[in-house]
């Protein structure tokens, strides 16, 4: 039986991405139905349902220093960007690995929805 999860997936290279970014803990890359010009989506190797499944300090860590890097990289962080991690159906987890979503180039509103 195959994996059902969508990023451990794309983590494996059995779907196909836009990876801008990876290491031994995290890959990242461009979401499919980007909400803003910039819109990556940072995800660790290992499957954690959601956050409120994560123990790991260090994953969690890693999550968000790859955030900002990518915000550096892709020239966002000056200007400022949003990193987001929807957690569970009412928050808009739409699939069931923690991930982070780097969202900038362009002003974001507040509240968000």
């Amino acid at each position: 039986m195959s994996d059902p999860c969508l990023f451990c997936r794309i983590v494996r290279k059995e779907i196909p991405s836009t990876i801008i970014f990876e290491n031994d803990h995290v890959v990242a890359f461009r979401d499919i139905d980007p909400k803003a010009p910039t819109h990556v989506l940072v995800v660790p190797r290992e499957h954690v349902s959601s956050l409120n499944d994560a123990t790991d300090g260090a994953m969690l860590g890693a999550l968000l220093l790859a955030a900002a890097g990518i915000a550096r990289t892709e020239g966002i962080a000056e200007s400022g960007y949003r990193a987001v991690i929807n957690t569970g159906g009412d928050g808009g987890q739409s699939v069931g690995h923690v991930h982070v979503h780097v969202m900038g180039g362009r002003r974001l509103a507040w509240p968000p929805g």
